[in-house]
């Protein structure tokens, strides 16, 4: 439930501050769209990968918590992304043409900016957070990257 309700937080974010829509230009159905996006995808895949990964690099020592976010930010991210960006296309109603062509545009701008944020933070969440907190502190950080993807997402 926390994933959604920050996806949401950060299409808010994203509208209000970052595009200055103003309450009245604000779109709700995006926000809604966004936090369903966040229940039913990011939620349940992300939560379920830090399992797998946790079973397949046991430990927190530093040595593990790189290896983790090596796995992590080389197989995981860029795999998430691109059904990320697909999934949302989706919700967004693009056709399937409609919606490989924004894949293509948005696609390396949105990975190179995801190696900017996430490997520090990743590196300290895998070596000083239990794996049942990991989930929270990425969604904590991810307020600011869902209002980046929320944007690059939903703009046409």
């Amino acid at each position: 439930a926390l994933t959604g309700t920050l996806m949401g937080v950060g299409d808010v974010i994203a509208q209000q501050l970052v595009e200055r829509r103003g309450l009245h230009g604000h779109q709700g159905h995006r926000t809604l769209k966004m936090m369903a996006i966040g229940f039913g995808f990011v939620g349940p895949v992300v939560g379920s990968w830090y399992r797998v990964l946790d079973h397949l690099v046991p430990g927190n020592t530093k040595v593990v918590a790189v290896k983790k976010m090596v796995l992590d930010q080389g197989g995981f991210a860029p795999c998430f992304l691109g059904c990320f960006l697909a999934v949302t296309g989706a919700v967004n109603g693009l056709s399937v043409e409609e919606n490989w062509a924004k894949i293509q545009q948005d696609y390396v701008d949105a990975l190179l900016t995801n190696y900017c944020i996430w490997p520090p933070v990743q590196i300290a969440n895998f070596y000083f957070v239990p794996l049942q907190h990991r989930l929270a502190v990425v969604q904590c950080v991810a307020i600011v990257w869902n209002c980046y993807l929320s944007w690059k997402a939903n703009r046409m």
